[in-house]
């Protein structure tokens, strides 16, 4: 390592000793759990071998990592009670079916589906910015493929929108949002959920140009279920949420 490399690490031990010093106890009882709080993930602190790490452990395990992991900058997932049933019908959750079945139940309705990225790689968005905002993407990705009939198009949005809800578009030729790459159009897709089942607000800048006008009209009322998007999301859509639903549960037993 260079000189300019050592002079960074020791920097960034001396901080990070600091740090620890202030925020953690010298010693910790077995029971001792961090109190919950709902807008950070819950966790306890575990003993390996009944023994706390000392401070020092806990200090160079950090400093002999890579910089880049000692200050990752990845946006976490956003905690929400896990989904466990596939009869849940709530917007907000984890995912059930794995991104391989997706690709698999995308690829089975149409081989070809009119993208700029691969089938596994919208996936992978979906999987992305849903486990950030904590919306199920899973479901999420299905409603991706009803408005879109399964990214064949054929209404009013194109491809190149990369508009994959249907987000600004009320019939009759118009075309609504344009996103400038397949991950922003996703992210604008989840954020709108998000802005119908939650008052808070993403993780990341906001790029749905509804949000606020979802926000505004609700107020500090949200929906919960995919049946709840009924009417709201489509109109009439009668059984909107309960197709998206349907799709869902094809993909698991596919």
């Amino acid at each position: 390592m260079s000189l300019k490399g050592n002079r960074l690490k020791n920097f960034i031990a001396a901080g990070l000793l600091g740090a620890f010093a202030i925020s953690f106890p010298l010693t910790a009882h077995a029971d001792v759990k961090r109190i919950h709080d709902p807008k950070v993930e819950a966790k306890s602190i575990q003993r390996e071998e009944n023994r706390v790490p000392t401070l020092r452990e806990q200090v160079e395990k950090i400093v002999v990592a890579p910089v880049k992991e000692a200050f990752n900058i990845d946006v976490p997932e956003t905690p929400v009670q896990p989904t466990v049933s596939v009869s849940d019908t709530s917007i907000i959750g984890t995912p059930i079916a794995t991104q391989s079945q997706c690709v698999k139940y995308l690829l089975r309705n149409n081989p070809n589906p009119n993208l700029p990225i691969s089938a596994e790689q919208i996936v992978a968005y979906y999987y992305e910015e849903g486990r950030r905002e904590g919306i199920r993407p899973d479901v999420a990705f299905c409603q991706a493929l009803k408005e879109t009939g399964f990214f064949r198009y054929g209404g009013d949005v194109v491809p190149e929108q990369n508009n994959y809800c249907g987000l600004g578009t009320t019939g009759g030729g118009v075309k609504g949002e344009y996103f400038a790459t397949p991950q922003l159009g996703v992210r604008a897709h989840i954020q709108h959920l998000l802005a119908y089942s939650s008052t808070r607000r993403p993780t990341t800048p906001v790029v749905d140009p509804r949000y606020g006008i979802v926000r505004q009209a609700y107020g500090s009322r949200t929906l919960g279920t995919w049946q709840d998007l009924n009417g709201r999301w489509a109109v009439p859509g009668n059984y909107y949420g309960q197709e998206i639903l349907s799709m869902f549960r094809d993909i698991l037993v596919q």
